[in-house]
Formats: structure tokens, C-alpha cells, sequence
């Protein structure tokens, strides 16, 4: 694991301690990172049951309705784990998993607490021009910021994320909710409250920039 990706990870996780969220190792060693949360919990959320919020909810259940990548079946996986079966999370997972960079892993450490991640779906980071796509497969730095930002330290359900929340970069997401619709940063939330074995997703539509990032 990279040193600097730890570092922001632990720091992430001081800044939101009530959380319960499982402290992070110091160790580089990938395989000293295990999950520690994401076996323990039991998992079988129908889409009935899973307080889902957002306008696009019905339309993912719709698209998939059963397997690992449906509500039910993301229920019984660590988030990354859950994230790669879902059709719509494919660029999301490469660039967790150190397929975008390879210098850019957090497979084990988002694995191993428990978090709130607004995942930006395919098609966001679809409108990212290419020189910006291009920037983050060179620039282990600024992916790794990017990718934290969307992390927040211990899990929010629907009725609790509104307002200002810190994420594991340092940086706050403004986040906002009216009736069906959350707004997070300006960018739509179209189903959240996905739950994983260790966190809480939210499914965005546009890939979030960090303050000094934005243009």
C-alpha cells in the first residue's frame, strides 16, 4: 500500500473517530491490510428493504435485477469487491484496484473499514475531457486525491449525510437532500444508500473535484 494513500487514510478516519471506523495499519505491506469489518456483517438486503434514495434507483434495479452487481448481491461483498460486479462502476473499480495507475491500490483499505463512497458511475467519468483522464492514469498523486475525496470515514445512511462531511482527502463535501433527490458537491445522486458488507454507496453523476482541483 502506498505510504501516502495510508496517511490520508488514517487521517480520514481521526477526523470522524465516533464513526466506530476500523483503524488502518501502518505497514505498506499490501497484504497486512486485510478486511477486518467486512465479513462480520450479514447480508441480504432485497431492493424492498434497502431505504434506497434517488430518481435513478428503479432503473438500476431494473438493469440488475439479480446477481453480485444487483442490490441484493452487492449486500454480501466488501465495497470494492461489490463495486467490480456492478456494470455501471467499471471505470470506478479500475481506478481503485491500481488498474487506472498501478501505483494507486485501495482495494484492501476500502475493503477493510467501513466508509461512505459517492461512486461517480460510468458515464461521469466518461465527460472528463481526455487530458484530464490522461492526468489521472500519470499522476498517482492526483488520482489518489481525487479518489479520496469520494470517501467518507464510517457509513451514512440516506437520513444522515446531509450537510457538510469530511472526506478521507481532508477536504468537505457539501451534501444536500430533498424529498427523493441528494445532491452531493452539485453532482446528482441517482440511487444511494446501496448497502456492501462495510459501506455505504452512493451511486453519483459526475466525478467530484477537490477544491483546488476545480477549474
Amino acid at each position: 500500500m502506498n505510504t501516502q494513500i495510508r496517511r490520508m487514510l488514517v487521517v480520514g478516519a481521526a477526523l470522524t473517530v465516533t464513526t466506530g471506523l476500523a483503524a488502518c495499519s501502518g505497514s505498506d505491506d499490501k497484504t497486512e491490510a486485510a478486511p477486518t469489518t467486512a465479513t462480520t456483517k450479514p447480508a441480504n438486503v432485497s431492493v424492498e428493504m434497502a431505504s434506497l434514495v434517488g430518481p435513478g434507483c428503479n432503473a438500476y434495479a431494473a438493469q440488475v435485477p439479480t446477481g453480485k452487481g444487483s442490490v441484493e448481491g452487492m449486500a454480501n461483498d466488501p465495497v470494492v469487491t461489490a463495486a467490480s460486479h456492478n456494470p455501471m462502476l467499471k471505470t470506478f473499480t479500475q481506478a481503485a484496484t491500481g488498474k487506472l495507475n498501478k501505483k494507486v491500490d485501495l482495494e484492501d483499505t476500502l475493503n477493510g473499514g467501513e466508509y461512505t463512497i459517492f461512486a461517480p458511475v460510468d458515464t461521469a467519468f466518461a465527460q472528463l475531457s481526455s487530458a484530464d483522464r490522461s492526468d489521472l492514469q500519470k499522476d498517482a498523486g492526483k488520482l489518489t486525491k481525487l479518489l479520496t475525496y469520494h470517501v467518507v470515514a464510517g457509513e451514512l445512511a440516506p437520513g444522515k449525510v446531509s450537510g457538510k462531511q469530511v472526506t478521507v482527502e481532508g477536504s468537505e463535501l457539501e451534501i444536500t437532500a430533498k424529498g427523493n433527490e441528494i445532491k452531493v458537491d452539485g453532482a446528482n445522486v441517482s440511487c444511494g444508500g446501496i448497502k456492501t458488507a462495510n459501506a455505504t454507496v452512493y451511486l453519483i453523476d459526475k466525478v467530484l473535484q477537490p477544491a483546488d482541483d476545480k477549474k
